[in-house]
């Protein structure tokens, strides 16, 4: 060998291959499981849909917590946007398409009021007030009964329909949700890869480093929390649409727990992490109904098998293999 050469490294390039196919492989897996719900009967394709508005919900939660606050009452937003889209269309005779557009409004100006005060504020304490405000928006169902029908809720909530096209059945519903669920992952993927996205990072990582060097620290997370509880919003008009009914009790502290147990047991700061959340921990109070208490062990038997182990959560475990592959 020449003196002062050396041969080139040739092992990041031997292992691109690999990555591309482990990259093709999972998404064959997930093309696979979008697909199979069509032919798997009724109940697959309810949870495949639960699955689905639980990403966009999650998503959302995601959003928040890219910029650094992790929001402790995510089901506010989602009972603002369930019921908004029924009482709005009841009021002002809209159709379900209007009543959507119109709830999703008004999330995001609650979102943008209540953001501008509560992110002022740090770590456990804008947890507490996260808290403390989804106990007030379900407490508020619950007590003007004559407007949200209290404790009954409201029932008889017509389907979802689009330029006269009803999404009325398991299998139509399913395409539609399965789409907001794709979209709301590319929408992450777009934020996430932008300067918006790369801000959001360096807001989380050093507040006052990032305000140093011209950042607006409360305006980048307020973006991130009207667009992150929109998205939730969103995840309660499709949900209500879909059951065809509301009741404040779908939106209890456990509805939130659920989001973040979810959230992080799938992957915090992963783009992938609410979907693979959704998808492992969605399916579990169907299979575990008849032993609530065994659901909530298990939830926190997960939780704490993840943090130990998985830091990264579910969602790098690709990642981990890989290195694991490289080492060998």
């Amino acid at each position: 060998m020449t003196p002062g050469l050396s041969m080139p490294n040739t092992a990041p390039a031997a292992r691109q291959p690999a990555h591309a196919a482990w990259q093709a492989a999972g998404f064959a897996l997930l093309a696979a499981l979008a697909v199979l719900p069509w032919f798997s009967g009724p109940f697959a394709l309810h949870l495949a849909i639960q699955v689905c508005l639980n990403v966009l919900i999650v998503g959302g939660l995601a959003l928040i917590d890219r910029a650094g606050q992790l929001s402790f009452g995510h089901s506010a937003p989602v009972a603002v946007g369930a019921y908004a889209s029924v009482l709005l269309g009841q009021w002002l005779g809209l159709d379900s398409l209007s009543a959507l557009l119109a709830a999703l409004a008004l999330a995001a100006v609650l979102a943008l009021a209540l953001g501008w005060v509560i992110l002022r504020l740090r770590g456990v304490y804008f947890v507490l007030v996260t808290f403390a405000f989804a106990e007030l928006v379900r407490l508020l169902l619950l007590d003007f009964a004559g407007v949200t029908g209290g404790a009954s809720g409201i029932a008889g909530i017509a389907p979802m329909a689009v330029a006269g096209f009803a999404f009325d059945t398991r299998e139509r519903f399913y395409a539609l949700a399965l789409a907001v669920a794709l979209l709301s992952v590319l929408l992450l993927a777009r934020v996430y890869d932008r300067p918006l996205g790369r801000a959001m990072a360096a807001v989380a990582a050093n507040p006052a480093l990032a305000e140093s060097v011209g950042l607006s620290v409360l305006r980048v997370q307020l973006v991130a929390y009207v667009l992150g509880s929109t998205m939730a919003a969103l995840g309660g008009v499709l949900t209500v649409r879909y059951i065809g009914f509301v009741s404040p009790e779908s939106f209890a502290t456990a509805a939130s727990v659920a989001f973040i147990t979810m959230l992080v047991i799938g992957g915090r700061g992963s783009l992938f992490g609410p979907l693979a959340g959704a998808i492992v921990l969605t399916p579990l109070p169907e299979l575990f109904r008849g032993a609530v208490q065994t659901q909530h062990l298990f939830y926190g038997a997960a939780l704490i098998v993840i943090l130990r182990f998985l830091p990264g959560g579910i969602a790098s475990v690709p990642a981990r293999l890989r290195n694991l592959r490289g080492r060998a």
